[in-house]
């Protein structure tokens, strides 16, 4: 299974912009499909967006289209996640995750094999 590891989390203001990473190692990345999922104090964890390992296509949580891009790159072992126009309710801890493959239960967090240790993201008013 394949490891990964976020990073580029941070404390920002309202409407401040942020880009968090997430590295693949120990397996061959073009061959997962990826996602981020993000989990605050006291909820449970919620999907954000994925891509498609074949197609690239990509879905978002409704509350962040328009505001987040997930995007990959295979040759780097590398996915992404820019954030921008921030706000307070964005606040949480950031999870990478990856399948060999996942369906149309792609928001389910419970689908992934394979998951990072997280990186938070503080977003203050």
């Amino acid at each position: 299974q394949v490891q990964l590891m976020e990073s580029g989390g941070g404390s920002v203001q309202a409407w401040d912009s942020l880009s968090l990473s997430c590295t693949a190692s120990g397996g061959t990345f073009s061959r997962y499909d990826m996602a981020w999922f993000r989990q605050a104090p006291g909820k449970a964890r919620e999907f954000v967006a994925t891509i498609r390992k074949n197609s690239g296509e990509t879905f978002y949580k409704d509350s962040v289209k328009g505001r987040f891009t997930i995007s990959r790159h295979n040759d780097k072992n590398a996915l992404y996640l820019q954030m921008d126009n921030l706000k307070p309710e964005d606040t949480a801890r950031y999870y990478c995750a990856a399948d060999p493959w996942i369906g149309s239960r792609f928001a389910e967090h419970a689908e992934y094999d394979c998951w990072g240790q997280g990186t938070q993201v503080t977003v203050s008013s």
